[in-house]
């Protein structure tokens, strides 16, 4: 079974998920920091839900803010949870804080 979110470990493995996806790229950035921390846990579940209802047509990846700080700056992420939906590695939309199922499919709308 093919993994549904992708955590990489750092800036080097977000780049080489961005670069081998085939498909838009929905990156949720996350952050450890007491205020984010149960946000964050609920977006885990919803781009859980989000990734397997989406499989072949959207990549999913959990972008920790402390490992892929290049990442962060690249993408002027500055608060945790906050989604970003890329094409070929160029953002085409971006939200801030938790989201439900249904706020993320409006998210993706139009772009898959």
């Amino acid at each position: 079974m093919p993994k549904l979110v992708h955590r990489p470990r750092e800036d080097a493995e977000f780049e080489f998920i961005l670069g081998r996806s085939q498909v838009p790229v929905l990156a949720y950035f996350t952050g450890a920091w007491p205020k984010a921390i149960e946000p964050c846990r609920a977006m885990d579940v919803v781009a859980g839900d989000i990734a397997a209802a989406c499989t072949g047509r959207l990549t999913v990846v959990r972008t920790d803010i402390t490992r892929c700080p290049a990442a962060t700056e690249r993408y002027g992420i500055t608060g945790a949870p906050s989604c970003l939906l890329l094409k070929e590695g160029t953002a085409v939309a971006h939200g801030t804080g938790p989201m439900t199922i249904d706020e993320v499919r409006t998210f993706l709308d139009g772009h898959l």
